[in-house]
């Protein structure tokens, strides 16, 4: 079974028949749709059209070889959370460095127990299902909620902590509208007394440092978070 609830999509690229073959069987076992390539262009073709949550490339592929397709995937911003693993026969050091340094996840090295490539497969999307109950992602917004990190368009926003924990909780469920009752519950809590004024200057301040028009006012009720793309 797959470990996520939604099925993943994983591309394989290698001219190898029967490694394509091994490989997409033990990964289908798993619960995993496969899609495979042949060559490193019809990799990079098939990349683009399917966005695939994970890809498995050879190295040294015909047309196009892995590490060209990952770093021209790579340069495109779809692709930046896009899991990789190069699969391969280069086993020297500077090669599994310089596939690392080209933007993979991971580097395995032929020939491969097909138990240890699903089993690192199946640990890069635990990670990143852990990651995304940490960070919250709506579209160039990023909130990371453990490291309390707000950053848009790649620039970091200084926010003190109720501010975040105010904008984490509205982004954390877009359209839905927080009563105020609520938010001085959840942000605040019981132990304090705070008024409804509060909780409007925070919304500005978050306004005025997000620069940004994402939280609506709805008169007499709340507020809710509404990202514009």
């Amino acid at each position: 079974m797959s470990i996520a609830n939604n099925v993943k999509k994983i591309l394989i690229a290698d001219d190898e028949p029967d490694i394509l073959e091994i490989i997409s069987y033990n990964l289908q076992q798993e619960g995993y749709e496969i899609v495979t390539a042949k060559n490193g262009n019809e990799a990079l073709d098939k990349a683009i059209k399917l966005k695939p949550d994970l890809i498995i490339l050879d190295i040294m592929m015909p047309g196009k070889n892995g590490m060209e397709v990952c770093n021209i995937l790579r340069m495109q911003p779809a692709f930046n959370e896009t899991l990789i693993i190069f699969l391969t026969a280069l086993s020297d050091e500077g090669s599994e460095i310089k596939g690392l340094e080209s933007g993979a996840d991971d580097y395995i090295t032929k020939p491969v127990s097909t138990k240890v490539l699903v089993s690192k497969v199946n640990a890069l999307f635990r990670r990143v299902i852990k990651d995304e109950k940490t960070m919250l992602q709506l579209g160039d917004l990023k909130i990371d909620r453990e490291k309390f990190i707000v950053n848009y368009l790649g620039n970091d926003i200084i926010l003190a902590r109720k501010e975040f924990e105010l904008l984490a909780l509205l982004a954390g469920k877009p359209g839905k509208v927080f009563l105020r009752n609520e938010i001085l519950q959840q942000v605040w809590g019981t132990d304090v007394i705070v008024g409804d004024r509060t909780i409007d200057v925070h919304i500005r301040k978050i306004r005025q440092k997000l620069n940004l028009d994402c939280i609506t006012t709805v008169k007499g009720v709340g507020y809710k978070f509404e990202f514009l793309q």
